[in-house]
């Protein structure tokens, strides 16, 4: 009987979410961060609102502490836009396979414009070179993508670059069990980077391959830093969080909205971007008129991504 007592008082007691989060803050309180210290900013970062929970003052208070974060680390200004998705928006984009010829000039514009990790390097877009004739529209792990881009175009290949398709059904979304990741109005998939916990679901969900985790610690020297950047962006991010293509979101949204770099820096035209929601625009008549596909449309995920052959 004694022991069988022992053995009960021995079992874990099951603790709720509520209780394991008082629990935390608590044991935070006994560190006695003192306010205005160098570690004030730590305590503030870990109980950060989520970005769509916060109201207009919040996130300028928000913005006003990374923005001196970023300028002691770096040792420059930066800029932390918050700018929301307009109405009537629908971001799309659209590519054409016949005119790409694999420069990879837009990897190296996207790296530039979106502060991504020169080392260890990433990068959010892919160019992958398939030979001609074989089957390769859902065999992406069937292309070569370290084939070298001094030599292109190579006769008897094309290439077809593959980055965040802008899901208007992400599965990465579902799979997000903190849900630092979600659609905009506007299409974009977003991630607030302060609630990524890196367990990378949202990589195993995309069936593009799209995501990128950062393993180490990302490297931008100070004269590369790009100063113009947006919170759901281009910011600098850290180690342990999962990062993606945005669309360009701090170019592309706003009355002065400009295209995404890879789609200004392309040589050959092959990158097209607009408001799918415009009957005016080039990537609705792209669709309306040209031979498009989307990638794996068998799944449902219907992305906002649209390849095409002119000819």
């Amino acid at each position: 009987m004694e022991m069988n007592n022992k053995r009960k008082n021995c079992r874990p007691r099951k603790i709720s979410r509520r209780g394991f989060i008082q629990g935390t803050a608590l044991g935070l309180a006994s560190l006695a961060i003192p306010v205005g210290s160098a570690d004030a900013s730590v305590w503030e970062a870990f109980f950060q609102k989520h970005f769509r929970e916060m109201n207009d003052d919040e996130k300028k208070a928000v913005i006003k502490r990374m923005e001196k974060e970023y300028s002691e680390r770096y040792g420059r200004d930066l800029t932390i836009k918050t700018t929301n998705a307009e109405p009537g928006v629908l971001f799309g984009y659209g590519l054409d396979l016949s005119r790409c010829i694999g420069c990879r000039r837009c990897v190296y514009a996207c790296v530039r414009e979106n502060n991504q990790s020169r080392d260890p390097q990433i990068h959010w877009i892919s160019v992958l070179e398939f030979e001609k004739g074989e089957k390769w529209i859902n065999d992406l792990e069937g292309s070569d993508k370290y084939y070298n881009p001094d030599e292109v175009p190579e006769d008897g290949f094309f290439y077809m670059p593959v980055q965040c398709q802008q899901c208007e059904n992400p599965p990465c979304v579902r799979a997000c069990p903190t849900q630092a990741t979600w659609k905009e109005p506007d299409g974009i998939v977003v991630i607030d980077y302060n609630w990524c916990i890196g367990c990378r679901y949202c990589m195993a969900a995309c069936p593009y391959g799209a995501r990128r985790f950062n393993w180490g610690h990302p490297r931008i020297a100070r004269s590369e830093l790009n100063t113009e950047t947006h919170y759901l962006g281009n910011r600098p991010r850290s180690v342990g969080v999962v990062e993606k293509c945005t669309f360009c979101i701090q170019r592309t949204r706003g009355e002065n909205g400009r295209y995404p770099a890879c789609v200004e820096i392309c040589p050959v035209g092959a990158r097209k971007f607009g408001n799918l929601l415009d009957p005016d625009s080039e990537i609705r008549y792209i669709i309306e008129n040209k031979r498009v596909f989307r990638l794996k449309e068998d799944l449902n995920t219907f992305p906002k991504f649209y390849y095409f052959f002119a000819t």
